[in-house]
């Protein structure tokens, strides 16, 4: 589950034999097969899996199988009722094996059967989060914008290095490629990113951090925002330039988080989209956006 790429360090061993980077069952001599079962980070529809074969050669399973089960809170594999969302499927050696998935079920829980044994480098789930809003009162200062809680990017203009995406997630980037970076703009304009909220709430404050960005970072940055509803991502984007400012220009810093409170925010209400502009261009490790849900 690991985000980084699997590696191959061809004289690494330790007490089990070859050092693999994945996960690695024991030879199987008396039938069956072997299988691992996973908690995804949060509920959702699942769009599609990516069973990683990489570095695994004569090690690799020949098929694989996933199971889902919509559990809440509950962590006993047992106590599951499971469903098949991908049958035995054939794995090849030292390969990526993508799967698009259309199954409208939300899931909690995953599992992974290999047949008969052998290596996986890595599991990629990809879906849309479902989160439970209910929990949470009107008054609880939320993460609107965290991808766990439904955030998602709906557009951007530029993402010439890194993944826009990760943007949204938690913790702070690990390095330079942990984030959104822009190509060095040389015509007029700025660069954007188009973020839609996992519910439509007030924001309080907001977080924009440039780790790792130092001699790339953008030198101001601005948010807008508004309340948009029935438009797909393409329509959003045409009418995100005109949307009003939640913060207007502000001068960024190299490898630092900025913390904007209530009182740098205009008060624009209820909004559901925010539009991130750099001026002219650069890269952004995170971008949260924090206030009360509005169910």
């Amino acid at each position: 589950l690991q985000d980084g790429e699997p590696v191959f360090i061809a004289d690494k061993f330790d007490d089990h034999g070859k050092w693999m980077d994945g996960w690695e069952s024991r030879r199987r001599r008396g039938g069956g097969f072997d299988h691992l079962v996973i908690q995804l980070g949060t509920r959702g529809i699942i769009k599609g899996v990516d069973i990683d074969t990489r570095y695994f050669t004569g090690n690799y399973p020949p098929k694989a199988s996933i199971e889902v089960a919509d559990g809440g809170h509950s962590n006993q594999p047992g106590e599951l009722a499971w469903r098949e969302l991908l049958p035995e499927t054939p794995l090849g050696p030292d390969s990526h094996h993508y799967v698009s998935i259309s199954d409208p079920e939300p899931a909690t829980h995953l599992r992974l059967n290999i047949f008969p044994d052998g290596g996986v480098a890595r599991l990629r789930v990809y879906g849309e989060p479902l989160p439970d809003w209910t929990r949470l009162s009107i008054e609880e200062i939320s993460e609107l914008s965290a991808i766990e809680n439904g955030g998602r990017i709906a557009g951007f203009n530029n993402a010439h290095y890194g993944n826009p995406w990760v943007i949204l997630t938690a913790g702070r980037g690990m390095n330079m490629g942990d984030g959104w970076e822009t190509r060095r703009r040389r015509e007029p304009g700025n660069d954007w990113i188009l973020v839609r909220l996992g519910i439509p709430g007030v924001i309080e404050h907001l977080e924009i951090d440039t780790a790792h960005f130092k001699g790339n970072y953008p030198d101001q940055c601005s948010v807008q925002g508004a309340l948009v509803g029935g438009l797909n991502d393409e329509d959003l984007i045409k009418t995100a330039l005109d949307w009003p400012d939640l913060l207007p220009p502000t001068k960024m810093e190299m490898d630092q988080q900025h913390f904007f409170e209530s009182d740098s925010l205009k008060e624009l209400g209820v909004v559901n989209c925010l539009r991130l502009n750099i001026f002219p261009d650069g890269g952004i490790s995170r971008f949260r956006a924090f206030g009360k849900p509005q169910r």
